[in-house]
């Protein structure tokens, strides 16, 4: 079950939104502070008023942070887990602020995307390592149902398989998840 907390930094200054919820977890004023002064560096690369969706999990001995930052036309994600919540939150931030310089020119396209972005983050250059496809497949798709698909996959030993869903006749990708389970994506258009 998650809960909101809270759902803004008290400045109250047009600054980043912060959504801020718990799982197996009670969010304190001192994880909420460390969450939105962490995070908080990321607002030179954002406009004002951007929201932040952060939810803190604990399962067992790990404690994880997803955050979500929704901006036009792409959606900026990481998670990260490890034995002390406060870590997680500290490593979360270096990814996506790794994330936002190494992909710069993909995610911010200087007619659409740009008002989603700070201006000094949209004029800034970081060195751009390029996506490379450096391989194309071609394959035949035939409709099964998704049990049949994480079959096929397990036997072409892969963690991914994209398959036409005999029972909705769209295209569907099922992928191998952590202990030994399974997800199936099915797009939306």
């Amino acid at each position: 079950m998650c809960v909101i907390i809270g759902s803004s930094n008290s400045k109250g200054d047009g600054s980043m939104k912060f959504i801020i919820s718990g799982k197996n977890i009670t969010v304190t004023d001192g994880l909420r502070t460390a969450v939105e002064d962490k995070l908080g560096k990321l607002e030179r690369y954002f406009t004002p008023d951007t929201e932040v969706v952060v939810t803190l999990s604990v399962e067992k001995e790990r404690q994880k942070i997803e955050v979500t930052i929704p901006v036009k036309g792409n959606i900026i994600r990481s998670e990260q887990v490890s034995s002390d919540m406060y870590v997680s939150i500290d490593l979360v931030e270096e990814v996506i602020e790794r994330q936002l310089k190494k992909y710069k020119n993909k995610i911010v396209d200087k007619q659409q995307n740009a008002a989603a972005f700070a201006q000094e983050f949209v004029e800034k250059d970081y060195d751009d390592d390029e996506v490379k496809i450096i391989r194309t497949k071609r394959f035949g798709i035939k409709p099964m149902d998704p049990e049949e698909a994480c079959v096929e996959m397990e036997l072409l030993g892969h963690n991914f398989f994209v398959f036409l869903n005999a029972e909705t006749e769209e295209v569907n990708v099922v992928y191998k998840r952590k202990g030994n389970t399974y997800g199936l994506i099915e797009p939306e258009f």
